[in-house]
């Protein structure tokens, strides 16, 4: 068996996340790996800690996830499969919180911020967290003050790398004034092209674009509909084509499905190694147009 299909993951190729960080592109997002809703622990803990182990065997290096994904259970199952992390790189985020299944809040206060960091230090088990991520601006909060909290985290040398989620250019550009912006992290897929502008953006700047729910194809890959049949077509699954169109789409691009199947997960990885020709990646491109920018 060779090195590629051992680990097709790495046929994703490589982005140097704030120019230093280098991760292979395609990544796992460990959101599905808690309860129903986001909530609580795993029906299956013992599975969830094998497709983690799972995705690293694969070739990924690049694990996204937040505290607020359980809350904290999703890292501490992080910490239970990979620690010592080696080679493995984790992304974490604050700034939301939970009063329940599928419930999200931000909250910006700079102390809250500051607890969050200390507490996903210590349950990942780390001294310096790769890439932190502000999960979601908190618009009662200046900006300036949800920041400078990062700020102080990095010159403590407790993060490597500041992210935001969910955000428009005009924010990442203000927030770039206060902290170096590495990445960002939006809803984008084949099916909902909203945030085309800030891809576009960060393309300019080099600046990582990681796009949740990368593979939520939706009536696009319903039986009889145009993604099943150029499914059909080329042999490969709706989500291998999303997310091979998502790797071709922009070199910044890191896409990290998420998954609490062994099966799914193969079937996410191997995307890695599909090669869209012109007319199939062209056709992909038309089946949701980019939202008009203003």
């Amino acid at each position: 068996m060779t090195s590629d299909t051992a680990q097709p993951v790495q046929m994703s190729g490589t982005f140097a996340i704030g120019g230093d960080l280098t991760v292979r592109r395609l990544g796992y997002g460990a959101m599905q790996i808690c309860g129903d809703g986001v909530w609580g622990e795993p029906e299956d803990r013992a599975g969830a800690i094998a497709v983690l182990r799972r995705a690293v065997e694969l070739g990924v290096d690049f694990i996204d996830t937040a505290d607020s994904y359980g809350p904290a259970v999703s890292e501490d199952l992080i910490r239970e499969a990979l620690a010592p992390y080696g080679h493995v790189r984790v992304a974490t985020k604050a700034g939301l919180t939970r009063t329940g299944p599928g419930e999200w809040h931000p909250v910006g206060v700079p102390a809250y911020l500051r607890q969050c960091a200390e507490m996903s230090l210590r349950r990942l088990g780390v001294d310096t967290i790769d890439l932190y991520q502000l999960h979601r601006i908190d618009a009662r909060m200046p900006l300036e003050k949800q920041l400078g909290v990062f700020v102080d985290l990095l010159a403590a040398g407790k993060i490597l790398h500041v992210g935001l989620s969910e955000v428009s250019v005009d924010d990442v550009r203000r927030a770039r004034e206060i902290v170096p912006i590495a990445s960002v992290q939006n809803l984008y897929n084949v099916a909902n092209r909203q945030s085309e502008e800030l891809l576009n953006y960060c393309a300019e700047e080099g600046i990582a674009f990681i796009p949740w729910f990368p593979v939520a194809t939706g009536q696009l890959a319903a039986p009889g509909g145009p993604l099943d049949a150029l499914s059909v077509r080329t042999g490969h699954s709706p989500a291998q084509l999303a997310l091979a169109w998502l790797l071709r789409r922009s070199p910044v691009m890191l896409p990290i499905p998420g998954t609490k199947s062994i099966a799914h997960l193969e079937e996410n990885c191997a995307s890695a190694g599909v090669v869209l020709d012109d007319s199939t990646y062209t056709e992909l491109d038309a089946l949701a147009p980019p939202a008009p920018t203003a």
